[in-house]
């Protein structure tokens, strides 16, 4: 087996554990806005911890989402980000950051919120995390375009949210942080690609609801699922063109 094809695998292994880990969190942020964080199961007994299954901890009763779907999104995505990066150090960045954009994901799907804790962390982290990447010798990014890429992409949500505050909510903006900090990594052109596709994904879904008759013009739908899309295919091609 060669050295890449043992990364992928690797890559694949670890998304499924990650994404196995997810249910319980995404059980305890998947509350409206506004409302606290969940802290006991639907029979009312305590919740600990925020990794594992989303079990009721007394009688075993499931409460929340299945390991299953989030591992069967998170494995294949992590595999396809170790494909396009190969060997380089920043591989270990996209894989640790990879679960929390999946848990992201399926917050905004069920509730239509992005969590702070979530979407604040994932940019210092993104940004951190590359500033330790771009001291290794084998990277193939910049930390300065990433730092200037979750600037320019939170302040381009930022504006749209200030122009049309129902339209995009400053959830989304604080999620762009981080998007430009992961896009910006491989420069200006990945950027772009990847803002333009989560926008073309999001345009797409809106005009398919529209066409099937299940939403208005005017419907809101939950865009960090298609921002976060359109990351992990700008993600691709950047990781794979550099």
């Amino acid at each position: 087996m060669s050295v890449e094809l043992l990364v992928v695998v690797v890559a694949a292994l670890w998304g499924a554990a990650a994404g196995a880990l997810l249910p319980r969190a995404a059980y305890r942020f998947s509350v409206p806005p506004g409302e606290d964080w969940r802290r006991t199961c639907p029979a009312g007994h305590p919740v600990e911890g925020w990794l594992g299954r989303a079990r009721c901890p007394r009688d075993g009763t499931a409460y929340g989402p299945g390991a299953a779907v989030p591992a069967a999104v998170t494995a294949p995505a992590c595999a396809a980000l170790a494909a396009a990066t190969g060997t380089r150090p920043e591989l270990a960045v996209w894989l640790l950051l990879a679960p929390v954009a999946v848990l992201l994901t399926v917050v905004d799907v069920r509730v239509r919120r992005l969590p702070d804790p979530l979407t604040l962390p994932l940019a210092g982290a993104a940004l951190a995390l590359l500033g330790l990447v771009s001291l290794v010798p084998e990277h193939a990014g910049s930390w300065t375009t990433a730092l200037l890429g979750a600037l320019a992409l939170g302040a381009g949500y930022y504006a749209l949210f200030l122009i049309n505050p129902s339209g995009m909510a400053f959830g989304d903006v604080k999620l762009a942080l981080g998007a430009g900090a992961v896009l910006g990594w491989y420069g200006w052109a990945t950027l772009l690609l990847g803002a333009f596709a989560g926008f073309l994904l999001g345009s797409l879904y809106g005009i398919g609801l529209v066409v099937a008759r299940r939403a208005a013009r005017d419907t809101q739908i939950a865009f960090g699922p298609f921002l976060i899309g359109g990351v992990f295919l700008g993600l691709l091609v950047g990781a794979f063109t550099a």
